[in-house]
């Protein structure tokens, strides 16, 4: 942060050196007040080196403007002793200091936010020591200034000072009351460009392309805000900037209909920042917040996701939040995005070839034992499938790279059912495929193969029920090869891409396919299994390979969007507030907080009777959220008909109302 405008003792000046026609009074006068009024420091070396300032951002930005307009710091706070000191306060946006100067002269140093702190100011200081009214031209003069500041992406602070009378001090003595904040005499007022990091525009077209929603929430004026946002490209078609104090007036429905719409919220205290965040989990949207100070910390907890900053982040901020960002940049964001979708989608990789595996296992030797008394596979090629599935493919499918494809989803809500329609219909049709598969080998083997114990096979000598078993272990086998390809890419036909980047991947995939080799060929006494010939590994081969374009034809059978129980149950969640419109779910989901059991509502409004915990609360209805009393429910046997046909019914048959929490009304 630096510097880049100033308004001197009057009018603009530069902002790297004082003009000699200045009163030393009053170049002394703003010495003081850059360098007393500050929680910065600067250290000059003994050795003549570059002065190292520390502090703030802010401090740093105006201590290096005090460093160019000639300002010596240690000869400034020399002899000069502090009465009282007001501390920065974000409510009040200022902060000040009481000093007695070595001449015996007692003065309030204020610094603050520029439009906050004009208001305050009755006259200004002029570059020859004269005192002049603010007179209202000249207030319309210095707005407009602070505006033009503001309009160029500046943060605008205002430096003013005032004399103290004795009585003052003695009051401040004994009574320890607040510095005194009126009738002050404006110095400067200065525009420091926090420029724009490099690559956060692309950062935030990156968060918003994924789906997700951007706001900045600061304590800078409005016009400030607005242009940094602008800058940032956070401000969005039909989004609004708004200040804390007018959102913090709204009632609660009103904060609910103008939530979506906000981009910006300027001038904001930590409480705005608290109450916004719980406002979008009450709508049931999930939550992060970035944060670096102290007045954070309660949003940082408060949200789904609290990220603090490594470098500049205070510890009470880091431990208030859930992820550290060590380099303070706005684009690892936009890699924690990333990840976590990957991590997300590689356990729905692993789940849905986990599924599969188990279904079809433990349906084909239920369904054979019941049937012909005996399961084809053993106890031993069991555990051997399971390596396969618990080890072997969890490594293989949950250690996939993120990919930019990710940042084109949109996001996941919260109570987004894990696995999806498209992974229940790649499940049931690889499943179908390997069950219908083995089962027809199992019982009919024997004739399509033309194995029985007379025919000896080229190179085999064994009797043709172990044979057959064993080309069955076999064929399900590499039919989990390939589908563990499969499940690479649950919702893309061409599952190839990328495949030969990841090695990790390829290793497992070498690794079951040579020990599967080795157990059939070598192990035939601890696995049960006897040789085959090349015949009858290539069949095998075969068979798993049919597994890959048969998933390309499964992907194109079209699924609903709202998941496939929505058709089924005619029930509600009890624990969540629940409507279901074109397939789109609506929640209104309240924490377990204490002080959200007292919601005040105005007469009239429509409210639901929730348990959270122990506690009956009432919660507002917001105007966005749809109709929740549905129809009459359809017939089980139409609901089966639009979960297998999705299509042809318009819209998901609509839950009982039998068990909705019903609208009341509020009382006073």
């Amino acid at each position: 942060m630096t510097v880049v405008e100033n308004w001197i003792f009057g009018k603009l000046r530069a902002t790297t050196e004082l003009e000699v026609e200045f009163s030393p009074s009053v170049v002394q006068t703003l010495y003081e007040s850059i360098c007393l009024n500050t929680n910065g420091n600067i250290h000059v070396p003994k050795d003549g080196n570059v002065s190292e300032v520390t502090g703030s951002p802010t401090e740093r930005a105006v201590l290096n403007w005090g460093l160019k307009l000639g300002v010596r710091f240690r000869e400034v706070r020399k002899d000069v002793v502090t009465i009282g000191v007001a501390t920065f306060n974000s409510t009040t946006k200022k902060m000040g200091i009481c000093i007695r100067t070595r001449d015996g002269k007692t003065c309030v140093h204020w610094k603050g936010a520029a439009e906050i702190m004009l208001e305050l100011c009755t006259h200004t200081l002029e570059a020859d020591g004269s005192i002049t009214p603010l007179t209202p031209d000249k207030m319309e003069q210095l707005n407009a200034t602070i505006s033009k500041f503001a309009n160029s992406a500046l943060r605008t602070l205002c430096f003013a000072y005032r004399d103290v009378s004795p009585s003052e001090v003695e009051e401040l003595a004994i009574k320890t009351t607040k510095l005194p904040d009126q009738n002050l005499i404006c110095i400067a007022i200065v525009g420091i460009k926090d420029p724009c990091r490099f690559g956060v525009p692309e950062s935030v077209a990156r968060c918003q392309q994924a789906g997700i929603k951007v706001r900045m929430v600061t304590g800078d004026n409005l016009q400030t805000a607005k242009a940094i946002a602008e800058e940032c490209g956070i401000c969005t078609e039909g989004g609004i900037a708004i200040e804390g104090k007018t959102f913090r007036a709204m009632t609660i429905e009103q904060q609910y209909n103008v939530i979506p719409s906000i981009d910006v919220m300027a001038r904001s205290s930590p409480s705005d920042k608290h109450i916004l965040v719980k406002r979008l989990l009450e709508r049931g949207e999930i939550v992060a917040v970035t944060g670096d100070g102290t007045n954070d910390a309660p949003a940082l907890h408060e949200a789904s996701i609290g990220l603090a900053m490594g470098i500049a982040g205070t510890e009470v901020a880091k431990e208030s939040s859930d992820i550290i960002i060590l380099d303070d940049n706005f684009a690892s964001i936009v890699k924690v995005v990333r990840w976590g979708r990957s991590i997300y989608c590689n356990i729905q990789k692993f789940i849905q070839f986990q599924t599969t595996v188990n279904g079809v296992a433990l349906s084909l030797n239920f369904i054979t034992a019941i049937a012909s008394g005996n399961a084809p596979l053993t106890a031993v090629q069991l555990l051997w499938v399971n390596l396969i599935m618990d080890t072997l493919g969890a490594l293989a499918l949950a250690t996939e790279q993120p990919t930019e494809s990710l940042m084109l989803r949109p996001p996941i809500g919260v109570d987004e059912p894990l696995i999806t329609n498209i992974m229940w219909r790649n499940i049931v049709g690889q499943a179908l495929y390997q069950l219908l598969l083995l089962l027809v080998l199992h019982f009919k083997g024997l004739v399509i193969l033309g194995l029985n114990d007379k025919t000896v096979w080229p190179g085999l000598q064994t009797n043709s029920e172990k044979v057959l078993q064993t080309i069955i272990f076999n064929a399900f086998v590499f039919c989990q090869v390939f589908n563990e390809i499969n499940a690479r890419k649950p919702d893309k036909i061409n599952v190839l891409t990328g495949l030969f980047s990841n090695h990790l991947f390829l290793y497992v995939i070498s690794f079951t396919s040579i020990a599967q080799v080795l157990i059939v060929e070598f192990a035939g006494n601890f696995t049960s299994t006897v040789k085959l010939d090349w015949q009858m590994w290539i069949l095998c081969l075969v068979l798993g390979v049919f597994s890959m374009p048969l998933a390309m034809l499964i992907k194109l059978i079209p699924v609903p969007d709202a998941p496939f129980i929505t058709y089924l149950t005619p029930w509600r969640e009890h624990n969540r507030n629940l409507a279901y419109r074109n397939g789109r779910k609506f929640s209104k989901a309240f924490d377990e907080h204490q002080e959200r059991a007292e919601i005040p509502m105005r007469r009239g409004s429509q409210f639901f009777e929730a348990i959270i915990g122990n506690e009956m609360v009432r919660v507002p209805i917001p105007d966005d959220l749809p109709p929740l009393l549905p129809t009459e429910v359809e017939p089980f046997s139409k609901r089966l008909k639009y979960a297998i046909f999705p299509y042809s019914h318009a819209e998901p048959s609509v839950m009982s109302s039998s068990c909705n929490p019903q609208a009341n009304i509020a009382w006073t």
